[in-house]
């Protein structure tokens, strides 16, 4: 175990923490304000700087001591019909997609994760929004989809944040369904990667490093959701997104 644990260290150099550091402070704040934004920011800044074989398990990792902490007040704001249903699908689809995370080239999934993205956050941009009705087929259909992504990416956000971000509940509802289904979702991602190896002493190592900022981040991310208008967020977030994307096409 020590020798492990000094291969690993020897690998991480103090620039790639530093990278690292500043995503998972700003990723932290974006999930304890808006509900989401670990996934979505870390997985193609870590992919980048670590690989996605070892990036992704990392972030899934982080997610459930988070979806710990903010899930026991979203419970009871939840729209939990809807999210059951999507998060019933997910789970069963999550394996399939993680059989992309095993078997596809590093640099070609990096890269697919930096644009896949670059894309959402240029939709969130638009002002292009789902505004249909929320049937149970198309739940399940949602849920399918995000959990593939979930699987091979360690996103499962995008779909489904531009599906439930679209209804007409308060921002309170919203926030309180994207920490639910995440919630659901995040418990389940982790076991493909930790049965298939993928979670040794290095992402172990990693986890411990960018765990603490995590969770020192979030709760000032929620406290923030009280006071900063949304429009000051939605831009700050998207800048994020777009900055994330590049960096994992161009890195």
């Amino acid at each position: 175990m020590t020798a492990a644990l000094a291969a690993a260290w020897a690998q991480l150099g103090w620039g790639s923490l530093a990278v690292a550091g500043f995503a998972t402070l700003i990723a932290g704040l974006m999930r304890g304000y808006s509900g989401f934004g670990t996934a979505i920011l870390l997985a193609p800044v870590y992919s980048t700087l670590w690989g996605p074989r070892a990036g992704v398990p990392v972030m899934l990792l982080m997610e459930l001591f988070v979806s710990a902490y903010l899930l026991p007040r979203a419970f009871a704001q939840a729209n939990r019909r809807v999210i059951f249903s999507m998060g019933g699908a997910a789970i069963l689809a999550t394996p399939l997609g993680a059989y992309i995370l095993f078997v596809a080239d590093g640099a070609v999934l990096r890269q697919a994760i930096g644009g896949f993205v670059l894309v959402f956050g240029l939709l969130l941009m638009s002002p292009w929004r789902y505004h249909g009705s929320r049937p149970l087929g198309l739940n399940l259909a949602i849920g399918t989809v995000s959990g593939l992504l979930k699987g091979a990416t360690g996103m499962s956000g995008p779909p489904v944040i531009l599906y439930l971000l679209s209804g007409p509940e308060a921002a309170a509802q919203h926030r309180a369904n994207l920490i639910l289904y995440f919630g659901l979702i995040g418990i389940v991602a982790v076991i493909p990667p930790l049965w298939g190896g993928l979670i040794g002493w290095p992402v172990l190592l990693l986890t411990a490093l960018m765990l603490p900022v995590l969770l020192a981040a979030v709760p000032v991310g929620a406290r923030l959701f009280h006071v900063l208008p949304i429009a000051w967020y939605r831009r700050l977030a998207l800048v994020a997104l777009v900055a994330a994307g590049l960096f994992a096409l161009l890195g």
